[in-house]
């Protein structure tokens, strides 16, 4: 993920028809042999195709213009034009296609897997066998094939998650995902260590539940907020679009900082702020870094200023509630939608 891109620009261009021919026969035997100019071949589509493997839109760095083939032309003979090959650009799940020039959505692909057709190639122009008549037997009319269409897009990636992981920086997002998943995201002790989305499967294989409906849970890691995010301040606002497209949040919480008890609700006015719908997301509240003896005593307290919410105190290091954590995020993940007032 070091080539992390949510964004990219690029030009699409549909393939020409091919044009038609105007030919005659000319056997040996046939003096007087009718049209036979063939039809050009159809214009190559642009395809759009959703990869479950792609994560990023890193591939659309360097290149920028994809072009199908036009079609060929037709001959005489009764020879058809070839077709020309499609230009199929490969998506991660959770793209958006816009209009480059207005911002107009043109397509949201979502979690859906397949191809999608959005520009069609030109189709190849008739050639003289079409044009063949009792008062025109030799015509010499072909017709050129339709020219194909250019449009400029913007590509914008939200990534699909069913969990996205939500705090200030340091508030130990990455450790928790790298102790779920194998994701291996980068860790140190500083702020601002992620500074790309981070993608994970917390597997049910590792942490079986009793529900055989449990399944394996997509956990983002979306670099830290601060106060002000949703205004531009910082690193968060690029990636607050990502945290748009998960299930469910869950906000970390340094139990370590003196700060603590303010910390979710200037999270939840960061995500109101982007968008009125983030904060009525499905959520759980982790009070981390338990085992520091700054945070004793802090978990209750946490828990007791929102006894409506679910509030859990963790540590990686230690390992304590992260077994239960587990479980509790694998149903949190399978519950119905419903919207918070």
């Amino acid at each position: 993920m070091e080539k992390f891109a949510d964004e990219a620009l690029i030009e699409v261009s549909s393939g020409s028809g091919g044009n038609g021919c105007a030919a005659f026969r000319r056997e040996k035997y046939v003096p007087k042999g009718g049209p036979s100019g063939g039809d050009g071949g159809k214009g190559g589509d642009v395809v759009f195709t959703v990869r479950r493997n792609l994560r990023t839109l890193a591939h659309l760095r360097y290149r920028h213009s994809f072009k199908a083939e036009n079609g060929r032309d037709g001959e005489g003979s009764g020879r058809y034009g070839r077709n020309g090959e499609d230009v199929i650009i490969p998506l991660p799940p959770g793209s958006l296609l816009k209009n480059a020039e207005t911002g107009d959505l043109l397509r949201d692909f979502g979690a859906e897997a397949g191809d999608f057709v959005f520009l069609k190639g030109g189709n190849g122009g008739w050639g003289n066998i079409h044009f063949k008549s009792s008062v025109n037997q030799a015509p010499r009319k072909a017709l050129p094939g339709r020219p194909g269409k250019t449009v400029r897009l913007k590509v914008e990636l939200a990534l699909m998650a069913d969990i996205g992981l939500v705090g200030f920086p340091n508030a130990g997002k990455s450790s928790l995902l790298n102790y779920f998943t194998n994701a291996r995201p980068k860790i140190a002790p500083y702020p601002f260590t992620t500074k790309i989305p981070n993608l994970g499967v917390l597997s049910r294989g590792t942490f079986r539940g009793d529900d055989p409906d449990d399944r394996d849970v997509i956990l983002a890691d979306i670099p830290g907020l601060i106060e002000g995010a949703s205004s531009g301040a910082g690193l968060g606002i690029r990636f607050l679009k990502h945290i748009s497209r998960t299930g469910a949040l869950a906000f970390l919480i340094d139990l370590s900082d003196e700060n603590y008890l303010a910390a979710f609700d200037i999270l939840c006015g960061e995500l109101a702020a982007f968008s009125p719908e983030l904060p009525k997301k499905r959520r759980i509240i982790l009070g981390t870094k338990t085992d520091l003896e700054a945070a004793a005593g802090r978990p209750e307290r946490l828990a007791a200023k929102y006894p409506g919410e679910r509030v859990r105190g963790i540590s990686v290091f230690s390992g304590e509630g992260l077994d239960d954590l587990a479980l509790e995020l694998m149903a949190l993940a399978n519950e119905p939608e419903e919207g918070r007032d």
